[in-house]
């Protein structure tokens, strides 16, 4: 049974399931951030390329990060819902009674390329692109389904079920299982038009339809809190929870992006440029992904969103600091920025290019692999820095580029992640941009777009209209033209720089993926006598 609560002593709770960190916001009626929390799981690479995590592990965090934002509540204000967001595109392999099978193979998980390529053999790429929206790549579900069944077939002849990772998070919750038409359009067995599963993706990947959940509104009420798991995180049994969606998609929401005049730029673990749609029209060049946005669709309502994602940035700032740099965490980033800001564009002559762990827009390739070029002796730390935070940049108007030829066309950005907090990287969007750029003033917008979801869903409110007044922005960061056109000229070189990088990429990539060279036969070394 539902509590009945006072209207004005109420709050929603909003989790978002990330990549390294799960993340709670207590929001009330008004959109204002009541309690916060955090905390911190792995991300596991048992052989390169391949990323999992430990579900129980999201347990855990989960509850923690739960019980510390309703601390900040106070007693005089109780849960009146609960929604969810989370990681995309990864996959819990559930055997009987809900047991993990297997580690969860999240997005940035490169193993399955092979098998991606396979699945787009088989449909055909264009019509891959026709049925669900994207191509489809490594750390895809659809993708990582097949080589489960290729690889361990121990494992997937045992499998009873496969859930999204927000999806198992909220079973654990509720008990029940689901999926909501975001998260479903992000596996690529989805019909992004239809908004359901897709028999004919089903088909290609050799997936039974009873592995999969039930699809929901994202705003849909999917369960209620259980006994088991109220004592965890501390919310009244009876709580209802509802579906939820992605992390992107309910970051859009959170972000109050409602409207494809405005861009949403996510800095964080990857980076994401997405701009709502009003129309299913996707790219057919497989360069962007079109996927199902958290809302129905109606008039006034964008039920879809393009959205262009480089793998790496705040991810390379993380590598930056912790193998190249070795600098201790407090402060750290704060540090590299003030050396980065005594460079001058450009970096003096040093361009990065980003691919640590592939790059989907534009090239979808999960071979690519990074790269300094022009390094020479007279770059110092602070060019460096400058360099891998512009790299990253230009890989986001890489992906930008991409959306505008396939008819995005926004007037402003709107940033939001880590990367948001940072003046001096705000300015360098804007000026790379050639835009306007607002700084989101709550950093944690996918866990907002849940607690959203929950108010909506519950309350019965209008998402978009709440959107809109439960975000806030700072002042705009203006783009200085002059600088624009300097960074245009570096872009220009960033580009060219792709090609013929990438063969070399790819040889490595071999080399690291056999733990040996390539079998190539040497040139016998002549000895002098």
């Amino acid at each position: 049974m539902t509590p009945t609560l006072d209207a004005s002593r109420e709050a929603f709770l909003g989790i978002d399931l990330g990549t390294s960190a799960v993340k709670a916001l207590v929001v009330d009626a008004e959109g204002v951030v009541r309690g916060t929390g955090s905390a911190e799981y792995a991300v596991h690479h048992p052989h390169p390329g391949w990323a999992e995590q430990d579900p129980d592990a999201w347990w855990s965090a989960t509850a923690s990060a739960v019980q510390q934002a309703i601390g900040w509540m106070g007693d005089a204000t109780t849960i009146a819902g609960i929604g969810f967001s989370g990681q995309m595109h990864g996959v819990s392999f559930l055997g009987e009674n809900d047991r993990a099978l297997y580690p969860a193979v999240i997005w940035a998980d490169q193993r399955s390329a092979r098998q991606a390529a396979e699945i787009t053999a088989k449909v055909g790429a264009e019509r891959l692109i026709e049925i669900a929206g994207s191509p489809v790549a490594a750390g895809f579900m659809a993708a990582t389904v097949v080589w489960m069944q290729q690889e361990k077939a121990s494992i997937w002849w045992r499998t009873k079920r496969l859930l999204s990772p927000k999806d198992d998070l909220r079973r654990r919750v509720t008990g029940v299982e689901a999926t909501d038409p975001g998260d479903g359009s992000a596996s690529l067995l989805f019909d992004a038009r239809w908004r359901n599963w897709s028999p004919a993706l089903l088909d290609a990947t050799e997936t039974a339809s009873i592995l999969l959940p039930p699809v929901k509104p994202s705003a849909a009420i999917a369960g209620e809190v259980l006994e088991s798991a109220a004592e965890l995180l501390g919310a009244p049994v009876g709580t209802p929870v509802v579906t939820g969606t992605g992390d992107a998609p309910s970051g859009l929401l959170g972000a109050g992006i409602v409207d494809p005049a405005t861009m949403l730029l996510s800095l964080s673990t990857g980076a994401q440029v997405m701009v709502p749609r009003d129309v299913f029209t996707p790219d057919l060049k497989g360069r962007t992904h079109t996927f199902c946005s958290a809302l129905e669709p109606a008039a006034g309502r964008p039920a879809w969103y393009q959205m262009g994602a480089t793998l790496v940035a705040g991810m390379a700032m993380r590598w930056l600091r912790d193998e190249m740099l070795r600098l201790p965490a407090a402060g750290a980033y704060e540090r590299m920025t003030a050396w980065a800001e005594a460079s001058p564009i450009g970096a003096r002559g040093l361009l990065f290019l980003p691919y640590l762990v592939g790059e989907r827009t534009p090239h979808m390739d999960a071979r690519a692999r990074g790269a300094f070029l022009g390094l020479a002796a007279h770059h110092d730390s602070g060019d460096v820095v400058r360099a891998v935070m512009e790299g990253v940049t230009f890989a986001c108007l890489d992906a930008f580029a991409a959306m505008q030829e396939a008819g995005s066309d926004p007037e402003r950005v709107v940033m939001a992640g880590g990367g948001a907090r940072s003046p001096f990287w705000r300015q360098m969007v804007a000026d790379v941009f050639g835009l306007p750029v607002y700084a989101l003033a709550t950093t944690d917008q996918a866990a907002m777009g849940a607690a959203l979801l929950a108010y909506s869903g519950i309350r019965g409110s209008d998402p978009v209209e709440t959107a809109q007044r439960w975000a806030t922005y700072g002042p705009a960061t203006e783009p200085d033209m002059r600088r624009h056109q300097r960074y245009l000229e570096m872009y220009g070189i960033f580009r060219e720089a792709y090609a013929p990088v990438i063969g070399v990429s790819h040889r490595l990539s071999d080399w690291t993926d056999v733990g040996h060279a390539p079998s190539v036969t040497p040139r016998p070394i002549r000895r002098s006598r």
